[in-house]
């Protein structure tokens, strides 16, 4: 073989039908039918608003996970499953910085799907996208992994209030309504939830990972909602003018543009300029990574912070602080940018 020429995989069979996966699969998702009412002046219940959205069982006992803008603000959410049956749903936790929720119906032993691995899932591997765009009850349609680790930037239309991304991309076609159900790879494991579509764009959706789903899952069903840790820096990519600026040897990282007055990483002595590598032993390869991570860490948890300093590499501690605690003003900002 001449000298650079790739060396592809050989030519594998693909599927003739994926029409098995999806019946079975296609039982364990549900339309969503939601209200928003209110009471009149006279005492009488009005109603103010519907949707309609798409969601999934993830456990027999009638556990279900959805956006967290399909159900936002409702009052009565309604599951239709494939068979005619029609319950009533409640919230058990959401998120809208993830645009995550749980729901639960009366039921035992509901067709449920299983949640696979997102870290594991390949560009290029085949998914099917159900759900129910435009009110289509129980479309599939078939894709791509088409890229993975889009950020919010990249993303164009995506719901307000959405601040931790991580998305899948996929040419599966996803369309409103397709808003919570799952994205699934040929195991018939869930690896995605469909929950966006990049505006004026054909045969681009996203969804998030289902490993960043399985990390908020048991606070969601025990506690309703996510208490987030915060390491009180501002970062950003590392940029070709920082690696020559800073003396870097790598794009690869999370480098510090501000640093909260008083807050964790002040005083375990992060600095701006600083380019942030690994957290708790996590590789950090990008400021999205840092976000998550140090957010899921827990308040209070003592986290080992690896960074890169000119020539230097240390390791500082650091004791984080509820999110909510952290303040926007007066932060030490870099004054060679």
């Amino acid at each position: 073989m001449d000298s650079g020429v790739l060396a592809l995989p050989s030519k594998q069979c693909l599927p003739m039908s994926f029409s098995d996966l999806a019946a079975a699969a296609d039982q364990a998702v549900v339309q969503l039918r939601t209200r928003q009412n209110k009471l009149s002046k006279s005492g009488r219940r009005q109603v103010t608003g519907e949707g309609l959205g798409s969601a999934f069982v993830y456990d027999p006992s009638g556990k279900l996970l959805t956006n967290y803008h399909v159900i936002a603000d409702a009052t009565e959410i309604l599951v239709a499953f494939k068979d005619g049956r029609e319950l009533s749903a409640k919230v058990l936790g959401s998120d809208a910085p993830t645009d995550v929720a749980v729901l639960q119906v009366d039921g035992v032993g509901l067709p449920a799907l299983r949640l696979g691995s997102s870290e594991q899932i390949r560009v290029g591997d085949w998914v099917l996208a159900i759900g129910n765009p435009f009110g289509l009850s129980h479309t599939v349609s078939a894709g791509i992994v088409s890229a993975k680790e889009r950020t919010i930037s990249e993303l164009d239309g995506l719901e307000d209030g959405v601040g931790y991304a991580d998305f899948l991309q996929t040419d599966a076609s996803i369309n409103p309504g397709n808003s919570g159900g799952p994205l699934i790879d040929l195991g018939g494991s869930v690896i995605g939830i469909s929950t966006a579509i990049r505006a004026h764009s054909n045969n681009i959706g996203f969804a998030i990972p289902i490993d960043m789903v399985r990390e908020l899952l048991p606070a969601l069903v025990s506690v309703g909602k996510i208490r987030r840790a915060a390491l009180g820096v501002t970062v950003d990519n590392v940029s070709t003018a920082d690696m020559k600026r800073l003396h870097s040897t790598s794009l690869t990282g999370a480098v510090v543009r501000a640093v909260q007055r008083g807050g964790p990483a002040e005083r375990a002595g992060i600095q701006v300029d600083d380019i942030v590598v690994a957290f708790d032993g996590r590789p950090i390869t990008r400021p999205e990574r840092l976000q998550w991570v140090a957010s899921m860490a827990g308040v209070g948890h003592v986290a080992s912070v690896k960074l890169v300093r000119g020539a230097k590499t240390m390791e500082l501690r650091a004791a984080l602080v509820d999110l909510a605690d952290i303040v926007d003003s007066d932060p030490q900002e870099s004054e060679s940018e």
